[in-house]
């Protein structure tokens, strides 16, 4: 049992696994060697539950008895057990990682002392404020707006039945004032789950639990100093949470690779990236950028601030790694469930290096008033009972049957436009002819749509010529009965817009 009385091994049925497949050999060669590597590192703690062979194949796009055969071969070596009935595991006698390995961060790193007097100290309570842009258009009859999941999807009695037994099992102490670093049930079931499904390296001392992705910006502002970098094209939001605590923002040009790290600025402290999937325009950052940003991390000493805000969600790709798990003592990795459960649920994540902890849990505040405890809780046990592979995996195929929606009724109804950045996450770019965006957000309005221009995501600083014109449509949004009215009066806004 680990600390808080959780098991070690995830009982985790249709599970994801990240892997990563390099390197040369035959493919099943590859797959033994990466599910070698993920017990050797510690990624998967003896006892884990693999996922079945079928689901595996289908996520790695490999054939089922190339996964069948590997597992065979690494039970035969003593890596895996089997049994019927319970599945195939990693065994307990299977190599185990040095305490403290893996996760890259050691008192011989390069963040080693780093302190509050050091160049990391905190931006001043002084510091100038700027408000926040933007706001929410009013109400619609059809929401098209990205970033919203929809409400009635949240797993009601799953969450129920978790919140039980969390709070059946808690202990006293969960009802006092707690740790400022967050819940130590939840922070176990991070570490481990983030290292499975996202190639995470990191203990749980390294995880911070925060109010959501705007929360941790706030706290790296305070502890990071600027100006940062952030991609030309991102969340105006973001940049105002950053101008608010008085960190500039100097934009990066963003192209159909994602960030041209070649272009990043000299003199800043951190970048602000979302290389998984750029947002708002779509697609992962080039394997050759993800290695450049992380050189220049490491030849400056910058942070590279890594939003993960939808990696859950991929349908035509393998998964993309985070870049956490190539760097842990230069980046610092964001996420929540604000997509993937509900935004109602308050609850984030941060993945720091070990010297930038002290400082955002002093940031943070003796006292936690946005995480109730008890929400925490019942998370650990969604993760660790496997409930939440379930979710996702059931809202994975939701979502892919509403983009592919989309996709195929702007393609007989709208052939002029040209839809991208939809191998994930929650909302595709509808391309326009140059000149038609602001039209195309008007003709939207009065057909009773919400939605956004892209031009609206682009930074008020960013020089060079803009991306094409185009609208940001999230497709997760409106209860079923009303999508396809929706998509409906979105064609009809297009080709208003076109046709004017």
């Amino acid at each position: 049992m680990t600390a808080g009385g959780w098991s070690d091994a995830a009982e985790v049925l249709g599970a994801d696994l990240h892997l990563e497949l390099t390197g040369a050999g035959s493919r099943r060669a590859v797959l033994i060697r990466a599910l070698r590597e993920a017990v050797r590192s510690g990624r998967l703690e003896p006892g884990t539950r693999l996922p079945p062979y079928r689901s595996l194949a289908a996520d790695l796009g490999l054939a089922r008895n190339t996964v069948a055969d590997a597992y065979a071969e690494l039970v035969a070596e003593g890596w895996l057990t089997s049994r019927q009935g319970s599945g195939t595991r990693v065994a307990h006698g299977a190599v185990a990682p040095e305490p403290g390995a893996g996760a890259g961060i050691g008192a011989g790193s390069a963040w080693a002392g780093v302190g509050a007097g050091s160049a990391w100290a905190g931006v001043g309570a002084g510091a100038a404020r700027a408000g926040v842009p933007g706001g929410l258009p009013e109400a619609v009859p059809y929401d098209l707006v990205q970033g919203k999941p929809d409400p009635a999807a949240f797993p009601r009695a799953a969450w129920l039945a978790a919140a039980r037994r969390a709070l059946t099992a808690a202990p006293h102490e969960a009802f006092g004032i707690g740790d400022p670093r967050g819940r130590v049930e939840l922070r176990h079931a991070l570490a481990g789950y983030l290292a499975r499904v996202r190639g995470v390296r990191t203990s749980p001392d390294r995880i911070v639990v925060c109010s959501g992705a705007a929360h941790a910006l706030r706290l790296l502002a305070r502890t990071v100093p600027g100006p940062w970098a952030v991609e030309s094209y991102g969340l105006p939001f973001h940049r105002g949470l950053l101008a608010e605590a008085g960190v500039l923002t100097r934009p990066v040009a963003v192209d159909e690779g994602g960030v041209d790290v070649g272009r990043l600025p000299g003199g800043v402290g951190a970048v602000l990236l979302t290389p998984a999937h750029q947002f708002p325009t779509g697609g992962p950052l080039l394997p050759d950028r993800r290695a450049s940003v992380l050189d220049w991390a490491r030849e400056t000493g910058g942070l590279v601030v890594e939003d993960d805000y939808d990696g859950e969600f991929r349908y035509d790709r393998r998964p993309v790694g985070v870049l956490q798990g190539l760097a842990p003592d230069r980046t610092v990795l964001i996420g929540s469930v604000s997509k993937s459960l509900s935004p109602a649920l308050r609850i984030g994540w941060m993945v720091l290096p070990a010297p930038l902890v002290d400082e955002v849990v002093a940031a943070k505040g003796e006292r936690e008033p946005y995480s109730s405890a008890t929400e925490q809780l019942t998370l650990a046990d969604f993760l660790v009972s496997g409930a939440y592979d379930r979710h996702v995996r059931r809202m994975r195929r939701h979502h892919r049957g509403r983009r592919d929606r989309l996709v195929a009724v702007l393609a007989e109804r709208v052939p002029r436009v040209r839809v991208t950045g939809v191998a994930a996450g929650l909302h595709a770019v509808v391309e326009l002819p140059a000149g038609t965006e602001r039209a195309a957000v008007g003709a939207a309005a009065r057909h009773g749509v919400a939605v956004e221009g892209l031009g609206d995501y682009r930074h008020p600083e960013a020089g060079g010529a803009a991306r094409a014109d185009g609208l940001v449509v999230g497709y997760a949004t409106p209860p079923e009965r009303l999508y396809g009215a929706a998509l409906d009066a979105l064609c009809a806004a297009l080709r208003e817009a076109l046709d004017a």
